[in-house]
């Protein structure tokens, strides 16, 4: 074997840049009849570089994808990535700026071609962490969001949504980015608690005989109120229904009326409408038929239609200036803390506000009546099945979908204006002109804005297969086999891309969704860029040290305000750094994670374990490698014995389970079995008996255990093989080599199946008793203190006639193991100063009493007795006194307390050995 020690930085990098060749995991005909199996790699964003939720959900599918095309399936796993209209625009032009200039100084063009160098350097760095990971993806069909064919599939959606009367364009509230200029979905909206008021304001009646306080949190806003609502049954203001207010600072009236909306409890029970600024307050003066005002520029400052004192005021000045007219007029009747919830734009970090915009939209309600019954059908099912009813609520509820985004990094929407303002749609100013009859001397000027990252997300599923084409990878993988992603955006992406594959294709885009939970940080945090806590998996794959973990998590940040505090939180999780530890032993350990549903925080020392487990593997192959290869003839009429029908039937139930588990979507069950298989019963068990069996003189035995050796080793690297594939492909070469053999391919060699021969009940019964009993004397050994060099004499007692048949197949193997002299059913009376433990109602005796030096083994006891009973009592005291529990932070009285029943249970414990010391010296 070339390496004595498992180093994967070594082993990893030499298989990763052979996997990626272009042509490598291009599906191919296996011969077994089974049919297509397609994933879609989720696309990444060109931001910048894959995250550690990422590398889960891609290690998850690579796993699935691994298993079915060993299995013989015809599979395909699309990669591509994604051009992330907002975010990488943001980011292009913060290094435009750092540069000394802007994008408006380059202009559109200029400035898409640095974007598109931005993009080029991105895809590559993402790509080259996914071949680094070991993905398996088909990277000769590699596609990104923007290429020409998935470019042109998105202008033919546009137009024929628009031409069922599914797209139009009009002026509706949505969520603006002052910042950023541009509307926002849901989706980037993040909602943060922060302490703001209540204010109080008259609003006199237009008569001069009264008023009306109406509570707000924005009293800025005033200026765009076109009515104040009261609830219909609420007795105090029924006699004002109908009545008409001045309001405020202005020369307008505004009316009075009822809406079943209004929350009695809330302030005085009178609100302003204001739907120029409020989707609540925009929905009823929808019922009410209200106007609309907008009172905002599209840089967040008040415009033109509100007083001239007012004008080019930010949002915060206006509230400052506002509140001090009020008060000054005398309207002004109160203020009080009050709770907000704020939203604000993920990407920029600044306050957004509700915006009267002319906007194209995509009306949902036809699109998702389908899309709902597809799911309800079973036509599409999502895993695990409770987030059915998250769907089902989504959908049954669902608003028209803002697309235009006023950016110039995206899909330039396709349409045309004419001098006249007449918007029309085509696939290009050519079909314009052809669709609607226009000469070509008629100038058209098309619309500035692109489309919503989601739009051309939303078509990934078959776009990616050459749609609107009838293309043969269309035909042959489409519909789609599963998609992994994350519940976050099951309604963002997944419902979306249900509507638009039945719309397109008729059919659904894939038959099951993987809901898979969030990788959060060890404080159980989403991990994200503006929180400065995003884990580079490359990071610890190869590991990084302190300074550039530092740098790295600092730099390119939407908001730099957030550098300090990253920075402290990255030196305190990290102070040294992140040692290396290699893609398989990541993997694995984010397949132990992936409990269906849970969140996931992400433990680095589980990958510490994973890495571990490796060593392990590598070290029981090494093992078999220094042993003579079994012949073909010794293949043959194999003698097998009880430990060899044991961990055959072990391994074959494993494969059983192993199938299920992974047809189930349960990663966390297939990696523990596997590891629990390979670490306890292969190498803690099996390596050790093969070393007594090798050794035991009987040849033919000695022939069926390095047979059974090598047999189990190959199908455990099949087993391993879909969640480490780099150690699982290194250590296949070796061992295929070793055995003299042309070895398939570790990707294309078949997935082991359950073999009926191997069953052996009575095999693994055998072997339960027998590890019983070798554990049973190890466990008084270390009781005792009796050094594993010390050979004991074993007698048995009570023995049944099932025992006495195990003892005559297994006597030798649990000599060898449990170091004994000699093992024998008893004949007579006990022998003095003997232990005795039981397994099941048979007693192990084990003569030990001249092996013990009895006082100093009982002064050991009494020193360690008196120390905990000395550190019990001061604790004791402590909690008994009120004063403390009073005193003291409630996590300190927690910490004592459990240190206090710690104590009390080892306390006991050495007290109970003590016993059994007497008894023994007796």
């Amino acid at each position: 074997m070339s390496e004595a020690s498992y180093h994967p930085e070594r082993i990893e990098p030499p298989w990763a840049q052979r996997w990626a060749k272009a042509d490598y995991w291009h599906p191919r005909e296996s011969g077994t009849g089974k049919p297509t199996y397609c994933l879609m790699m989720p696309p990444p964003n060109v931001t910048g570089s894959l995250h550690m939720g990422h590398a889960f959900q891609d290690s998850l599918m690579d796993i699935l994808a691994r298993f079915h095309r060993m299995d013989g399936f015809v599979t395909l796993w699309q990669p591509g990535t994604d051009h992330a209209g907002i975010a990488t625009q943001m980011l292009v032009e913060r290094k435009l700026n750092q540069e000394g200039t802007s994008s408006a100084q380059l202009g559109r063009e200029a400035f898409l071609e640095r974007v598109w160098q931005w993009k080029e350097s991105a895809q590559l760095r993402i790509i080259n962490q996914m071949h680094r990971l070991g993905l398996s993806a088909d990277w000769s069909r590699l596609r990104f969001t923007l290429d020409p064919d998935l470019s042109h599939a998105v202008t033919e959606v546009f137009v024929r949504l628009y031409d069922d009367g599914l797209i139009y364009r009009a002026q509706r509230l949505v969520n603006w980015d002052p910042v950023l200029h541009t509307a926002v979905s849901d989706l980037e909206v993040v909602w943060s608690e922060q302490e703001g008021r209540l204010y109080h304001i008259a609003y006199p009646l237009e008569d001069g005989t009264g008023e009306l306080v109406v509570a707000t949190t924005r009293p800025e806003t005033l200026f765009g109120d076109v009515a104040v609502a009261v609830h219909p049954e609420d007795e105090r203001y029924r006699a004002l229904l109908g009545r008409t207010l001045r309001l405020p600072l202005t020369d307008r009236l505004i009316p009075v009326l009822a809406d079943a909306m209004v929350d009695r409890a809330f302030g005085t029970g009178c609100v302003k409408i204001t739907p120029g600024h409020d989707l609540n307050d925009y929905e009823m003066g929808q019922r009410h038929q209200l106007p609309s005002i907008s009172i905002m520029t599209p840089d967040g400052r008040l415009n033109d239609n509100v007083p001239e004192p007012y004008r080019g005021l930010t949002v915060a000045q206006a509230r400052e200036q506002v509140v001090a007219d009020l008060e000054a007029q005398g309207l002004l009747r109160g203020m009080q803390p009050h709770p907000m919830r704020v939203p604000r734009g993920e990407r920029s970090g600044a306050i957004l506000e509700p915006l009267l915009t002319e906007q194209w939209f995509v009306r949902t309600a036809p699109l998702a009546a389908p899309a709902l019954e597809a799911v309800r059908q079973g036509r599409v099912r999502l895993v695990p099945e409770n987030w059915d009813r998250t769907y089902f609520h989504w959908m049954e509820n669902i608003q028209d979908w803002c697309i235009s985004r006023q950016l110039w990094w995206g899909h330039r929407i396709p349409a045309w204006r004419t001098p006249d303002g007449q918007w029309l749609v085509g696939r290009d100013v050519s079909d314009v002109r052809r669709r609607y009859g226009l000469a070509a001397d008629v100038p058209l000027l098309q619309d500035e804005d692109v489309l919503d990252t989601w739009f051309s997300s939303a078509l990934w599923p078959f776009s990616t297969l050459g749609w609107p084409k009838e293309t043969p990878e269309l035909q042959q993988f489409y519909p789609t086999s599963v998609l992994v992603t994350g519940f976050d955006i099951l309604f963002f992406w997944v419902a979306r891309m249900i509507m638009m594959g039945l719309y397109c294709t008729g059919e659904v885009p894939f038959r099951e969704v993987y809901v898979t939970g969030l990788i959060l940080d060890a404080e159980g945090q989403k991990m994200t860029k503006s929180r400065g806590n995003v884990l580079d998996p490359l990071d610890v794959v190869e590991g990084i040290d302190a300074q550039a973990l530092l740098a790295k998590r600092t730099a390119d940040l939407m908001q730099p305000s957030q550098r300090q505090a990253i920075a402290q939180a990255t030196t305190k999780a990290f102070p040294q750094g992140i040692a290396p530890h290699g893609a398989d032993a990541l993997r694995f350990a984010l397949a132990q994670a992936a409990i269906p549903g849970r969140e996931v925080r992400f433990d680095l020392s589980r990958v510490e374990a994973a890495r571990a487990f490796g060593n392990k593997l590598w070290h029981a192959v090494r093992y078999a490698l220094r042993l003579e290869p079994p012949s073909r003839g010794e293949q043959a009429g194999l003698t097998l014995g009880v430990a060899e029908r044991w961990i055959r039937a072990e391994l074959n139930h494993v494969i059983g389970q192993q199938r299920e588990h992974l047809a189930c979507y349960r990663f966390d069950l297939a990696a523990q079995m596997l590891y629990e298989f390979i670490w306890h019963r292969f190498c803690d068990w099996y390596l050790e008996i093969n070393k007594v069996m090798l050794s035991s003189g009987d040849v033919a035995l000695a022939a069926g255990s390095r047979a059974t050796l090598f047999f189990v080793l190959e199908q455990v690297l099949l087993l391993l093989h879909p969640l480490m594939p780099f150690i699982t492909a290194e250590l296949w070469v070796e061992l295929h080599g070793h055995l003299g053999h042309e070895p398939t391919e570790l990707p294309y060699a078949a997935y082991p199946q359950v073999d009926p021969a191997m069953e052996d009940r009575q095999a693994q019964e055998a072997m339960a008793w027998c590890m019983a009993v070798i554990g049973a004397i190890r466990q008084v050994r270390s009781l005792y203190r009796i050094s594993p060099a010390t050979r004991l004499c074993a007698y048995l007692q009570d023995v049944g006639s099932a025992e006495s048949a195990y003892l005559d197949s297994l006597s030798g193997i649990i000599c060898a193991l449990a170091r004994l002299d000699r093992l024998e059913i008893l004949q007579g009376e006990a022998p003095s100063q003997a232990v005795a433990t039981l397994v099941g109602t048979m007693r192990i005796i084990l003569p030990m009493g001249h092996l013990i030096d009895m006082a100093t083994e009982m002064a050991r006891l009494d020193k360690q007795l008196t120390a905990l009973k000395a550190e019990a009592g001061r604790i004791a005291s402590r909690l008994a006194d009120e004063g403390f529990r009073c005193r003291a932070p409630e996590a300190v009285v927690a910490k004592d307390e459990a240190r206090a029943a710690e104590l009390r249970t080892q306390i006991e414990e050495l007290e109970a050995q003590r016993c059994r010391l007497v008894q023994l010296a007796s």
